[in-house]
């Protein structure tokens, strides 16, 4: 039943996410002013990091499956295995989930942001849905339809401008921390639950779907859930220990 409630709350969360998008004006003008204070603080790698990635086909083809896929496997799997390991931390860590989609929601509604794929061609950036091969041009392929997608639609949904915070870096440092008490043989475990963010942050940037700063308001966004978390979880053991004394208490 939970899982139901849980697949409910993210389809509500897909769909509120589709009516936030802004004005393309307004989102080009916010994407501006993010990459005017990126350069500021010496963090507009965007451009660098795709001609890199970008010297060989199967690299970008690899981001683009990337970025389509494991962003909906890892968090599902997360709360399977805390489910069954760690009811306790489950509890805190699905609530922290669940508070990540309506902070997003609330700065795709107020910020709606231009990410670099889309912007124009003189910024130099690369829209690698339409340049090379992603899951929805494999799937159109199969259906007899175009070899090649017009955008990221697959993985990015109906808005194109729901870029901040980036919710890819936001679930994948969330599964990391989720699970990170878990990890045994902790050196090696505990390093790749480091690098699966990592790999995120690389994919969302080669790939042109986010802005280093959107990764920064991701790790924000899910800092604030988990406090939120905590805070939830205090109230609900303060509420039953009040309970309990109430109902131990003796009869006048």
């Amino acid at each position: 039943m939970e899982s139901v409630a849980l697949l409910w709350i993210y389809l509500c969360y897909s769909q509120l996410r589709a009516m936030a998008a802004g004005s393309e004006r307004v989102a080009r003008a916010n994407a501006e002013r993010v990459l005017a204070v990126e350069r500021f603080f010496g963090v507009a790698f965007e451009r660098t990091v795709q001609e890199m990635a970008l010297r060989a086909d199967w690299v970008a083809a690899f981001w683009n499956l990337w970025y389509g896929t494991v962003h909906f496997v890892a968090p599902v799997a997360g709360l399977i295995i805390l489910w069954r390991v760690a009811p306790a931390r489950y509890v805190r860590m699905r609530n922290t989930l669940v508070i990540t989609f309506f902070l997003g929601l609330v700065l795709f509604f107020l910020f709606p942001l231009m990410p670099p794929r889309l912007m124009p061609a003189s910024y130099g950036y690369v829209d690698t849905g339409r340049e090379y091969f992603h899951i929805d041009a494999g799937l159109r392929s199969q259906l007899g339809g175009e070899d090649r997608p017009t955008t990221s639609d697959f993985a990015q949904g109906e808005n194109d401008y729901a870029a901040m915070p980036s919710m890819h870096v936001t679930w994948s440092t969330w599964f990391a921390v989720a699970l990170w008490p878990l990890a045994r043989r902790r050196r090696l475990r505990q390093a790749l639950l480091v690098l699966y963010p990592l790999s995120i942050l690389v994919c969302v940037t080669v790939t042109g779907n986010h802005w280093f700063l959107d990764a920064v308001g991701g790790w924000l966004v899910l800092a604030a859930s988990y406090r939120l978390a905590l805070a939830i979880e205090r109230v609900t053991i303060a509420r039953r220990v009040e309970g309990s004394r109430t109902s131990l208490a003796p009869s006048p």
